[in-house]
């Protein structure tokens, strides 16, 4: 499994992103440029020592990503409030990526349109809700996935 975020634009979502990431060994993927720089300079300088431990990619591009990915064999699933199926209703394996969308705008909509739209899943919520906070829509999607895979390998 893997995580990945679009030009993501909040350090410390990004930090606890990473976080939950090497703690739950998975790779994070940034996709496109984030808005804040991330050289080895800047983290440490934020105090993200765990950061040597993640195992981190960037791809310049979507389409880079997507291309990546999909040789790869695995299946990209975008998490966005637009999803028609949520995540408990989808059968996830060892090799899914999920990709998140920008805090404050989510994922383009050529991203949206280009996409197979069973494999676009939302976390429900209360309909005066507008999001839930980028790092707890990782978690949510993340640990689910990772439950569903021990259970299958471990009944």
């Amino acid at each position: 499994m893997e995580i990945a975020l679009f030009r993501p634009e909040i350090p410390p979502n990004t930090g606890n992103i990473a976080r939950l990431c090497v703690n739950a060994g998975v790779p994070l993927s940034i996709v496109g440029e984030p808005s804040f720089d991330l050289s080895e300079k800047a983290v440490r300088r934020a105090g993200l020592d765990y950061w040597k431990d993640l195992n981190l990619y960037q791809f310049p591009t979507w389409e880079e990503f997507q291309t990546t990915k999909e040789s790869e064999g695995n299946r990209i699933f975008l998490v966005s409030k637009f999803g028609k199926k949520t995540y408990w209703d989808v059968k996830f394996r060892a090799n899914d990526v999920f990709l998140f969308g920008r805090e404050t705008s989510g994922l383009p909509e050529e991203i949206h349109n280009g996409h197979p739209s069973d494999q676009i899943i939302s976390i429900p919520m209360a309909e005066a809700s507008r999001s839930i906070n980028l790092s707890n829509a990782v978690a949510i999607v993340l640990y689910e996935a990772l439950r569903q895979e021990k259970t299958r390998t471990n009944p």
